[in-house]
């Protein structure tokens, strides 16, 4: 599976994530998108020895769209700090069951994870080891019973987005896990569209994008993908 690269400096590498792929190795053992950048930059760049490639946030595996990966340590430490600052701007595309109570509305709740079922819930703030979720959201179009909107988030949690929409009663279309879909099968409607932060060397604002799939929903609206 091919990787598209969208960006590449001697500090940054970004690429366009394929759906269905882990980012880094897991239990399954499917071709990882870590490991995969590794060799074909050990190849491309003819390296004898082992390559430098850090993750520095992630991608839930159905999830497709743009991500940033560190070609040196300093820039692996500096984006994680951007992070840890809440510097890095995510934006997502989604397409949702349902239409919202408002045009933009900003959702707040506290998730707990529960590791051994990867499985994350809305729980009340006191419970011990929950974490805050902030996310902003505005409608773009609806279709039918379909809505488009787009996501940015404020904070980085585990599923986040697909917990906090299916708690508002807006479950992204294709989400097997916390939408009850009607369709198996149906590919996850989450597509990280856009990302921006300040380069590790120059500290100039980067902006990334990533062209959602042609396939269903989201060829409803076509210039999406244009």
């Amino acid at each position: 599976m091919s990787i598209p690269i969208i960006y590449e400096d001697n500090h940054l590498l970004v690429v366009e994530k394929p759906i269905n792929m882990p980012v880094q190795e897991d239990r399954s053992r499917d071709k990882d998108v870590l490991s995969a950048l590794k060799a074909m930059i050990k190849v491309r760049d003819q390296k004898p020895g082992n390559v430098f490639l850090a993750l520095v946030h992630r991608l839930d595996r159905p999830v497709g769209g743009v991500m940033v990966f560190a070609k040196t340590s300093k820039a692996a430490s500096r984006l994680s700090d951007v992070i840890r600052r809440n510097k890095l701007g995510r934006k997502y595309l989604a397409v949702v069951r349902g239409k919202p109570s408002a045009e933009e509305k900003k959702l707040e709740h506290f998730l707990l994870k529960d590791r051994r079922r990867n499985i994350v819930q809305v729980v009340q703030s006191k419970k011990k080891r929950a974490q805050r979720a902030v996310l902003q959201y505005k409608q773009l179009e609806t279709f039918d019973d379909l809505s488009l909107l787009t996501v940015q988030l404020h904070t980085g949690r585990p599923h986040q987005i697909r917990v906090q929409l299916a708690a508002d009663k807006l479950p992204i279309v294709g989400d097997q896990k916390y939408g009850n879909e009607k369709s198996p099968g149906q590919q996850i409607a989450l597509w990280s569209h856009e990302l921006s932060f300040p380069h590790p060397t120059t500290k100039e604002i980067l902006t990334f994008n990533a062209k959602v799939p042609k396939s269903y929903p989201w060829n409803i609206w076509p210039t999406l993908s244009e």
